[in-house]
């Protein structure tokens, strides 16, 4: 784990957090400074940077408690629905250097709702397949 790293601090117990949820590979914990009420963060316990790094079972592992976690969030705080958000390096928001998945709850009222908003861009003709093309996988 990162000697400096605030989430593997909070994973070693060194910053104290409120955990909803604790396993042998995470650790979910509500997030200080919410974009909802219930804003939770699921942390790897291993510290890997960014989703990158993150081995593929354990994404799939991220994926399936974020899965199981929202379902009973959802029952308990009667939101409306969830954003899930996990950002990769500091140009797409990522403000700290270790793996981390966001469940924001959304509620029709009193939500805010340009949380995830974008101007959407446009292709030129030709583009779309080109660039469909480029990226396969």
């Amino acid at each position: 784990m990162g000697e400096s790293c605030i989430f593997c601090k909070i994973i070693r117990g060194e910053i104290p957090s409120a955990t909803i949820y604790e396993d042998g590979d995470f650790k979910v914990i509500l997030d200080i400074n919410p974009a909802a009420r219930g804003h939770a963060l699921i942390l790897t316990k291993e510290h890997y940077a960014n989703l990158y790094e993150l081995p593929e079972e354990l994404a799939g592992k991220a994926m399936v408690l974020a899965a199981k976690l929202t379902a009973h969030m959802t029952e308990k705080l009667h939101c409306d629905g969830f954003n899930l958000v996990q950002n990769n390096g500091e140009i797409a928001g990522q403000t700290v250097f270790h793996f981390h998945l966001h469940l924001i709850p959304r509620y029709k009222d009193g939500d805010n709702r340009d949380l995830l908003t974008w101007n959407q861009i446009t292709y030129e003709d030709g583009q779309v397949a080109a660039l469909a093309e480029m990226l396969r996988l």
